[in-house]
């Protein structure tokens, strides 16, 4: 496995540690979601892994798409499906979050079973303020974290929200100052790791029961609204106020 868009450590308490690698954003991009999942299956086979801590280098956890590049563009399709993958592993995820976990960024943030974050974080699933659908599966597991009144104003709105916010909502469970990020998202996975790896596993996945499946069926219609809604002015706008920093003037022209 290249790791160019990932890196992967096991402690000697059978925690696996994941860092993003691509500072200070970590802009997500197809190879980097299909290398995420590559490692990730690649330690559900490893026995010397019973939780892994999913983290970033650099300022955020993960900012979203790049849409200020210039570079060719990855196929949504593609990206879904290895998005797809990520819900499929078996060992328990607890995600440190530092800085921003923006759109496509919150649903890799959303993909693990905790998520650990200092006050400084932020969260926004903004695809609203950009002209477009919310996508990564966002659809499935918002509503199941925050329940479907909150995840509708915030995908309504695009709101920013903090860390406290976040833990207030319960999208974020555990707050702690940005320094101890990393060691209390080591904590909780180790004390998973404690516990009957097996067990973990089974129970596992009588709580998420369909989640995958649930998720491979979402990202079908995100895609496929967030194709129709591409092709509106409204979004072409609204990529052009992000990449300028300035307000989105939206029509509702098409």
């Amino acid at each position: 496995m290249s790791e160019d868009f990932v890196d992967v450590t096991t402690s000697p308490d059978h925690v696996a540690t994941i860092q993003l690698c691509r500072p200070p954003n970590n802009f997500f991009s197809l190879a980097m979601i299909a290398e995420l999942a590559d490692a990730l299956e690649a330690l559900d086979d490893d026995r010397a892994c019973r939780a892994v801590v999913l983290a970033a280098q650099g300022k955020h956890f993960c900012a979203g798409a790049d849409f200020s590049s210039t570079g060719p563009a990855d196929s949504t399709g593609d990206l879904y499906r290895a998005a797809v993958r990520l819900f499929r592993t078996r060992k328990p995820i607890v995600a440190a979050v530092q800085g921003a976990a923006i759109g496509g960024g919150l649903g890799v943030a959303m993909a693990a079973d905790f998520r650990v974050a200092a006050p400084q974080a932020r969260f926004s699933a903004n695809f609203a303020r950009l002209g477009f659908h919310q996508g990564f599966g966002l659809s499935v597991t918002l509503p199941a974290a925050i329940g479907g009144q909150r995840a509708a104003e915030l995908l309504y709105t695009g709101r920013r929200i903090d860390g406290e916010t976040a833990a207030a909502i319960g999208l974020v469970d555990r707050i702690v100052p940005l320094a101890d990020l990393h060691a209390a998202a080591h904590e909780l996975a180790a004390e998973i790791a404690g516990s009957a790896p097996l067990a973990v596993e089974s129970i596992r996945s009588t709580l998420r029961g369909d989640l995958a499946d649930r998720v491979a069926a979402a990202t079908d219609h995100e895609l496929a609204e967030q194709e129709r809604l591409r092709r509106t002015a409204d979004f072409e706008e609204g990529t052009s106020a992000m990449a300028e920093r300035r307000p989105p003037n939206f029509t509702g022209v098409e």
